[in-house]
């Protein structure tokens, strides 16, 4: 990796960097016509509305965000169970019945997460974004949480989906290695652990990098970004239909959409 400000293009020519971050890349691997809408497309086309699973994501996110700023005193579990409250929106739900349902639910998680978490550790990071700069990119994203741990950075990532991750998905994340390669370089502090804890399962999934795993991933985001570039140049965004269509933002307006969009509820995970 490198800390210049330019690339060198094919024909000697030099570039500017190109700016992305995991969301990014990632829009582009579920399907070139939604990074279309979402980053070339001038004026931007209308989006859905909210989803029910976001809502609730974003509810537990600001939850422990807010409680990791406390006074230690006051960091219990039942505060953070409050705090969900403060944070809950009710958009994306079917009805009040099923908000207040989920928002429990949701309480229920942070309470019984926070039991394992000490009030008095102090993160190094909250919601801190983090950058970092290749021979081609200059890459940033924004992490829940970076711990400090026996003298290294440490990347926390908050789960609230369904299935619980393992230490496979951890370690095959772009976006967590990413954060990793960011916050060494940001924090200016060694970062090689990556985690991914998951609310719903009280579990953790836990990987370290080495230099060799995050020089993969530098090349796996540079290979990824060269092909977007190539297709915006070209403009050229085929659409690959399948079953995150019914969960896209864009399929209401989405002729290549393979099916029905799907209600504003159907994320959240009925069985649990």
């Amino acid at each position: 990796m490198s800390g210049q400000n330019v690339q060198i293009s094919f024909d000697g020519m030099p570039e500017k960097l190109f700016s992305c971050t995991p969301y990014r890349l990632e829009t582009w691997l579920d399907c070139p016509k939604k990074y279309r809408y979402t980053y070339i497309e001038i004026p931007k086309p209308p989006r859905g509305g909210p989803w029910g699973h976001t809502s609730m994501g974003s509810a537990v996110h600001n939850a422990l965000r807010e409680w990791f700023t406390l006074p230690q005193e006051q960091r219990t579990d039942e505060k953070g169970a409050e705090l969900v409250v403060k944070h809950w929106r009710s958009e994306g739900f079917r009805d009040d019945e099923q908000s207040e349902r989920y928002r429990f639910r949701a309480q229920q998680w942070v309470r019984q997460y926070l039991t394992g978490v000490n009030p008095n550790d102090e993160p190094r990071g909250l919601e801190r974004t983090v950058s970092a700069t290749t021979e081609r990119l200059s890459l940033s994203g924004r992490v829940d949480r970076i711990d400090e741990r026996d003298g290294e950075l440490v990347i926390v990532d908050y789960k609230t989906g369904k299935r619980p991750p393992d230490e496979i998905e951890a370690g095959g994340s772009l976006a967590l290695a990413i954060y990793a390669i960011g916050a060494e370089r940001t924090l200016r502090k060694k970062c090689r652990t990556v985690e991914l804890h998951h609310l719903p399962s009280d579990t953790k999934a836990v990987y370290r990098h080495d230099e060799a795993s995050l020089a993969r991933h530098v090349q796996r985001a540079e290979r990824i970004a060269a092909e977007a570039l190539a297709a915006t140049s070209q403009g050229r965004f085929t659409a690959t239909p399948g079953a995150l269509c019914g969960y896209c933002d864009y399929a209401r307006i989405c002729t290549d959409a393979d099916r029905e969009p799907a209600q504003p509820w159907a994320g959240l995970d009925e069985n649990s």
